[in-house]
């Protein structure tokens, strides 16, 4: 990465910060330089080239940040989401270690609706971006839920837990990161989802005349170069769909669908 290319790359985003305020300013609107964030995204080798820690925003001096939370969600420079997942597994346990006493003394079915308000909802917020992350990271996760799962049902950790999943009817972080996947492409087939994911949904039968993708309404895979762009939805959506079986893709009821996706992702 040369310098040039790095100091132009600053001065664009200057110059657009600059655009953005003039037309907050016109539409009676502020924008905060205390609150911006800057952040270079790249791979690590590239990034230790960059020698710029600061870039000047209106009339305030902004510092380069290595991650930054945006919905919830903590982004790394490198994509890697490890600092999110580092984050997510210290609250699921710290909500854990919080609620041992209370579930002691309640009914499984009470102690369930527990840990599904402090820690499943935890796990399954934004996941589909953990689809394609190394498995030492999925590993991470599925450990908060391990011990959720072994908290409910009073498992010793030397038990193996796939079959205590089952029991619970919980799938492991893996197969729920593809069943949210999946089911955000039933609904943009059925254009339920937003417009911006439906759009890079599209048919096989609709990109070239093939009857038997027609039958089977298989998807599009688009071609990358790259990890990222393989974990993107545009690829892992139809990748993911496409791996179904047949009479599973052509049910049009989204709850029948949900369901019949979830018994398939237990017996695969």
């Amino acid at each position: 990465m040369a310098v040039g290319d790095v100091t132009s790359a600053a001065q664009n985003l200057a110059a657009c910060i600059t655009d953005i305020n003039n037309w907050t300013s016109s539409s009676r609107l502020r924008f905060n330089p205390s609150k911006t964030e800057v952040m270079w995204l790249g791979a690590g080798h590239l990034l230790q080239q960059v020698d710029i820690d600061d870039i000047r925003v209106l009339s305030s001096t902004v510092k380069v940040v290595q991650s930054a939370r945006d919905l919830g969600v903590i982004l790394d420079s490198q994509l890697s989401l490890s600092d999110h997942i580092t984050a997510m597994c210290r609250a699921g346990f710290y909500q854990l270690r919080q609620i041992r006493p209370a579930i002691l003394s309640l009914t499984l079915d009470a102690a369930k609706t527990l840990v599904q308000a402090f820690i499943a909802c935890r796990l399954d917020w934004c996941n589909s971006l953990l689809y394609g992350v190394p498995e030492n990271l999925l590993r991470k996760v599925q450990s908060v839920q391990n011990a959720a799962a072994r908290l409910l049902t009073n498992t010793r950790r030397r038990d193996h837990i796939t079959p205590v999943l089952r029991q619970l009817h919980w799938l492991p972080i893996q197969r729920r990161v593809e069943f949210k996947i999946v089911c955000l492409v039933h609904q943009s087939l059925a254009s339920t989802a937003p417009t911006y994911l439906s759009a890079d949904i599209q048919l096989a039968s609709e990109h070239r005349r093939h009857l038997r993708s027609s039958s089977h309404r298989s998807l599009v895979v688009p071609r990358t170069r790259t990890t990222f762009g393989d974990r993107s939805f545009t690829v892992a959506g139809p990748r993911l769909w496409n791996s179904l079986p047949a009479t599973l893709r052509q049910i049009t009821s989204y709850r029948q669908f949900r369901r019949q996706l979830k018994t398939h992702l237990f017996r695969t």
